[in-house]
């Protein structure tokens, strides 16, 4: 019976070490806010994709658009950045919010009436990159606004993942409905209307205000500041990593309705299966990461993570199974969501407060500012070789990328250290 007890009690205890960053009342409310946002986030970004290619048929268009859609984060993250260090997070976030929900709203009139045509997804494309440019830098770097904690920091940034990739189960399954039984165009207005969610919560948030540097230096001078100070340590392996993977391998997943369609002859259903089956994978380490107490632990996640990703990758470019593709979906999205969440930890836990914004504006040009290229990429070499071949090339790329890190780990596990425990 005392066996029984001390287990039950351990198993709470677990689960409130897992969860401790939801005790903070602001990050309460934006995990509720951002979670019904990021669903229909996912509901659009899986109507895009089917959008593009059942209006042109075109792999290259394809990438195309998402080339052009993540374009602007390539060139605005790194100065997002410097906003982020300068002026009220919080105010930057909610206008960023108004802005994405302007252009859902603007998709899904066009679509529902009839007249929407591939430039015009395209154009709303570049606009909301716009906004996606400054929304990561910001957002991560108001963590630590939100909880008061640096202690609680990796679990909020693990539990944000969860509830990324929560999303993503849910969003992608109700956008394969909602496009078979409705069309595209449903799934932009609930999108639109979703925005009303993370606006309020952020609204309602106490944030106590935090005494700015004065800004007496121009732009593009503290932006070399914070390259700078990331190049001078070993943080900046972690960067290129992350930019390399989202350059020659995350990009397999803008070719996701060529691959439901061609190699596994499926429709919209089918891509929302397979979407839903990389959250699975994501949401599985993120809740692992999130109940994670020795956050020294994750220098030696990040290779390794790259490793499963592009093997996983590479062996889904042979497979003509559905339930076979769903598993390895799966193992890409665990080894993806890996990487991403151990590099957002160490990136925010290793960095000083004042240089925080510009690091992960760092952060956020290598995992988004990659993706246009890796994009476009994608989208030439599938046209050119085929989205086989595609696959397997984004595998092979992750894999060297992780092999080559390794060498780099001693490094960065002294800096981890120093940070941690001096």
């Amino acid at each position: 019976m005392g066996a029984d007890v001390r287990r039950c009690y351990n198993l709470v205890m677990d689960l409130s070490a897992t969860f401790r960053a939801l005790r903070h009342k602001n990050f309460r409310l934006f995990i509720y806010g951002q979670s019904i946002s990021l669903t229909g986030t996912w509901m659009q970004q899986i109507a895009v994709g089917w959008l593009v290619y059942r209006l042109t048929g075109s792999a290259m268009l394809l990438g195309m658009t998402g080339f052009l859609g993540q374009l602007p984060a390539a060139f605005f993250s790194p100065l997002a950045g410097v906003f982020a260090d300068r002026y009220d997070k919080r105010k930057l976030l909610i206008w960023v919010q108004v802005l994405a929900m302007i252009q859902a709203a603007l998709l899904a009139v066009l679509t529902l009436s009839g007249h929407v045509q591939a430039w015009h997804v395209i154009a709303l494309g570049v606009l909301l990159g716009f906004s996606n440019a400054f929304d990561m830098p910001v957002r991560q770097s108001f963590f630590v606004e939100m909880i008061g904690s640096r202690e609680d920091l990796p679990n909020a940034i693990a539990l944000n993942s969860s509830m990324v990739n929560a999303a993503r189960l849910v969003g992608p399954s109700l956008a394969g409905i909602a496009i078979a039984s409705f069309g595209e165009g449903v799934c932009f207005l609930l999108n639109a209307l979703s925005y009303i969610a993370v606006i309020s919560a952020l609204m309602r948030m106490d944030i106590t205000p935090k005494e700015r540097p004065l800004k007496n230096k121009e732009i593009l001078a503290e932006l070399a500041e914070g390259f700078r100070y990331i190049n001078a340590l070993p943080l900046k392996y972690i960067v290129l990593l992350l930019g390399m993977v989202s350059l020659l391998g995350m990009s397999y997943q803008v070719l996701m309705p060529v691959y439901a369609k061609e190699a596994l002859g499926g429709g919209p259903k089918t891509l929302g299966w397979l979407v839903c089956a990389i959250g699975v994978g994501a949401l599985t380490m993120a809740v692992y990461l999130a109940g994670l107490k020795e956050r020294f632990k994750l220098c030696g996640y990040i290779p390794y993570a790259a490793i499963v990703m592009g093997s996983a990758i590479a062996i889904l470019s042979f497979s003509r199974s559905l339930w076979f593709s769903l598993i390895f979906m799966a193992l890409a999205g665990a080894g993806m969501m890996t990487q991403i969440a151990a590099s957002n930890t160490l990136l925010q836990t290793c960095s000083h407060d004042h240089m925080r914004g510009r690091v992960m504006s760092f952060y956020a040009f290598s995992f988004v500012g990659m993706g246009p290229f890796g994009s476009l990429l994608a989208g030439s070499v599938a046209g050119w070789l085929g989205v086989r071949n595609s696959f397997l090339l984004s595998g092979a790329a992750c894999i060297i990328g992780g092999l080559l890190f390794i060498k780099k780990l001693p490094d960065l596990k002294e800096l981890v250290r120093e940070r941690l425990f001096s």
